[in-house]
């Protein structure tokens, strides 16, 4: 199927002066998971980054789907994390004893208001609020300054605005070509959403980055002219170690090209090796970023039989593309793999402790996130499969 590719606009500036940082062709939706007997053939749209000149600003060069995201089960990574960032934001005197809260929420991230809740905060969902959270949300607009001006004018005056993305110097500096997906419009590097900000009237007075995804941050915004705590040198370090990384440089960015070639190739070899051994493989985690990895890789159900993902919206779907079906986790222990392949590495300690019948049973965990690697048994040995 061919596709017109049209010249790219940049979602914050208008601007038309950027790069293909990033192009995976033709592919299938992310979050469209057909019926497990829907012969096909699925839609596929093109996917590509664009880094606007203007602005810096990575991003969807285009985007023809209709994002309806099924919300995946919440990993116990992005639990613990939220706990840790809202005592983080308390401690540093961001929370207004018996202020309101609004959040945008997000089908990556579950919901704090209840622990802003423990924190003293009330919800005022039609309201402007004193503390507005946004965690992984504000990329899914397609118009990212009405996104952004949307989320300003939820948050009172005197009031601060919280907002968490992946950032990325983390996909530049862990190569995770695969967290380009259609419905993901932006991918913000932390200077470039400082900017975006400012144009705005906000200035970020904290930046907090936690390990999650290789590497999260969040930013604490107040409007210019609001007063309150401010820790400078926490947000100078951010856009310090960012500019390092090359976080707007079209060439640095650009090396995800590689990287998706290179982790493609991997993954494909590893599975051809694990089938001509006649080990037993099964998949977890039907994550957005493994459809891409699969249909860049070509494997479909001769090289992974099934992927086993706790969400019961997946379950007895297939990924788009390739006709790789999903299953229960139960799957897993009336499966007894040889081993298990795990697409999103922030689950693994999560999946140890839940799933421990699949190294007793002689098994062992395969990580793809972007590369691959087999995970070492608590003994310090790789399992010998039966």
């Amino acid at each position: 199927m061919s596709h017109r590719v049209p010249d790219p606009t940049c979602r914050w500036c208008g601007g038309a002066d950027g790069t293909i940082v990033l192009d995976l062709g033709d592919q299938p939706a992310a979050d469209h998971f057909p019926a497990v007997d829907d012969p096909g053939p699925d839609p596929v749209h093109p996917l590509r980054m664009w880094l606007c000149a203007g602005c810096g600003l990575a991003q969807l060069a285009e985007d023809p789907t209709t994002p309806e995201e099924p919300r995946g089960a919440e990993p116990d990574a992005l639990v613990a994390q939220a706990r840790d960032a809202v005592a983080r934001v308390q401690a540093a005197g961001l929370l207004p004893e018996g202020g309101t809260v609004r959040e945008f929420g997000s089908p990556h991230g579950g919901s704090w208001l209840d622990l802003l809740g423990a924190a003293g905060l009330k919800e005022s969902p039609d309201e402007p609020a004193d503390v507005v959270i946004d965690c992984f949300g504000l990329m899914h607009a397609a118009d990212q300054r009405a996104g952004l001006a949307e989320r300003f004018a939820a948050t009172a005056p005197g009031g601060v605005l919280l907002l968490q993305f992946h950032t990325l110097a983390a996909i530049v500096s862990d190569g995770g070509w695969n967290a380009l997906r259609h419905g993901h419009f932006a991918y913000y590097a932390t200077p470039v959403l400082l900017g975006m900000l400012g144009e705005l009237g906000l200035d970020v007075t904290h930046g907090f980055l936690f390990d999650l995804y290789g590497g999260t941050v969040l930013l604490a915004a107040r409007r210019r002219d609001d007063d309150g705590p401010r820790d400078q040198a926490g947000v100078d370090a951010l856009l310090e170690r960012e500019a390092a990384l090359g976080v707007t440089d079209p060439g640095a960015v650009g090396a995800l090209e590689e990287a998706a070639g290179r982790s493609a190739e991997e993954l494909r070899a590893h599975l051809e090796s694990s089938r001509a051994a006649g080990h037993a493989v099964l998949g977890y985690a039907a994550a957005s970023r493994a459809v891409p990895l699969l249909n860049r890789a070509g494997i479909g159900p001769d090289l992974l039989p099934a992927v086993a993902d706790a969400s019961p919206g997946k379950q007895g779907r297939r990924f788009p593309g390739v006709p790789v079906p999903i299953l229960p986790p139960s799957a897993v222990a009336e499966r007894r793999p040889d081993e298990v392949v795990l697409f999103v590495t922030d689950m693994l300690a999560e999946m140890r402790r839940t799933m421990p019948e699949v190294e007793a049973n002689g098994g062992s965990w395969v990580v793809v996130d972007p590369v691959v690697k087999r995970i070492p048994t608590a003994s310090g040995g790789s399992p010998e499969p039966r």
